[in-house]
């Protein structure tokens, strides 16, 4: 009876021992994906920034370590391989990461090592542009892009903050963003423009597309169109923002004038009734 308890309880430490093991797992992915697979994959090729399989064999530990928790500070510090992949890749520099400790750090090299022993690995990148894109897949982009369809898990579309060459008409697009005409040629090609749809990293996006991410199936839509914007048109440029200036000018000296001409009313009418009053009350003292 004893002997059954112990066997029992041995493989319930055992059971919460592995759920603990797999939750931890769970949490360093979910940071790796959120936080780098938008650049990086793991044995799936180069995106924006080098593939990370195998790079215990390449590089220091102790160098990647310290590069994780500061490239801008390696950087500004002049380290030399820290400048020779920023010149390698096209000028690209990997940005802070929030909240990035040494511990945080040891565990997502830790994932890369392990991951890098599979055959494939969970980061291997996105097969979604394995087969050649369409131009169908572009005018579906195109209208996901200007917010025609709705992004189905509830981000605002592309055009609210971004512009692109030859879409938007007169107004173009949103400000608040970059134009995107040459997305995909300064991300380094169609799949690496894939994966950083996949998770955005600039401060703006981030929270939104945490929460509202582009859905699987709009990814490859997006990219066709991005992609053939890369290769047709020209960024929008500063002289697109004139008709919006030219706008707000106008409208504000409407609405000034507007103001004016009912004001000016008004008070000739108030006036009009004290003037009156004032005399009606001189006849009555006289």
């Amino acid at each position: 009876m004893r002997m059954r308890l112990g066997r029992r309880l041995a493989k319930a430490a055992v059971l919460v021992w592995i759920g603990g093991a797999t939750a931890y797992a769970d949490e360093v992915g979910d940071d790796f994906r959120q936080n780098c697979f938008s650049c990086h994959t793991i044995g799936g090729g180069r995106l924006t920034g080098p593939d990370l399989k195998d790079v215990l064999k390449r590089r220091d530990k102790e160098w990647i370590l310290r590069f994780i928790q500061g490239p801008r500070k390696m950087m500004d510090a002049a380290d030399a391989e820290a400048v020779k992949l920023r010149d390698e890749f096209r000028g690209v520099v990997m940005p802070d990461i929030a909240g990035m400790t040494a511990a945080r750090a040891e565990a997502l090299l830790r994932l890369i090592s392990e991951e890098s022993k599979l055959e494939k690995s969970r980061f291997r990148g996105l097969s979604l542009i394995d087969r050649p894109l369409l131009p169908s897949d572009a005018a579906a982009g195109r209208e996901l892009f200007i917010g025609v369809r709705r992004l189905r898990n509830g981000a605002p579309s592309c055009l609210s903050c971004h512009t692109i060459g030859g879409l938007g008409g007169a107004f173009g697009g949103g400000a608040l963003g970059p134009d995107l005409t040459q997305a995909s040629s300064r991300l380094g090609g169609a799949k690496a423009l894939a994966a950083w749809l996949v998770s955005p990293l600039t401060p703006i996006m981030k929270p939104v597309f945490q929460k509202h991410p582009v859905h699987e199936s709009e990814i490859l839509p997006l990219v066709a169109f991005l992609q053939a914007a890369s290769e047709s048109e020209r960024p929008t440029g500063p002289q697109s923002r004139l008709p919006f200036l030219i706008a707000g000018v106008g409208g504000g000296v409407f609405l000034l004038l507007a103001f004016d001409s009912a004001w000016r009313g008004r008070l000739r009418s108030v006036r009009r009734r004290m003037v009156a009053r004032s005399r009606l009350q001189e006849g009555r003292d006289e």
